[in-house]
């Protein structure tokens, strides 16, 4: 499908807040809600726009601390540990990447001891590194189209 001008508008404005109506954007960008009705439903479509969310604060919800968490899997462990990965609730975002680790990992966690547990389920896969979050300096930058 193609990005024309008007579609990146669409795109950034729902970047920037998807629960703005299609007048809202309509008007911000000089066409009318049913236009921008059919785009995005061409943009679902096509898988462009693959969901809306909610951004909910962890720290809000009970969670002290935010973690990156990196594994070096042991031979013949990372087969298991990717799917074991799914069934682990601290885990919010998990990527298979190149490199010296095989697996870097995005956790909340309740506390220090929560984090101590955490590490001791994940060292029978793997040599882990952790590195404590301490800010976010860029949060779900808006994709620009090509």
């Amino acid at each position: 499908m193609k990005i024309d001008l008007l579609n990146q508008k669409i795109l950034m404005h729902l970047q920037e807040n998807a629960r703005q109506s299609n007048a809202e954007i309509g008007r911000a960008i000089g066409i009318s809600s049913p236009a921008v009705s059919e785009r995005i439903k061409k943009l679902e479509d096509a898988d462009i726009i693959k969901s809306y969310q909610a951004s909910v604060s962890h720290s809000e919800c009970g969670y002290q601390l935010k973690a990156i968490i990196t594994l070096r899997a042991f031979m013949g462990k990372l087969k298991p540990f990717l799917e074991k990965v799914k069934t682990y609730d601290e885990v919010i975002n998990c990527y298979r990447v190149t490199g010296n680790e095989n697996i870097v990992m995005e956790v909340i966690l309740k506390n220090q001891k929560h984090l101590e547990i955490f590490i001791d389920q994940l060292i029978s896969y793997g040599e882990t590194k952790t590195q404590i979050v301490l800010s976010q300096v860029v949060k779900n930058n808006e994709i620009k189209p090509l």
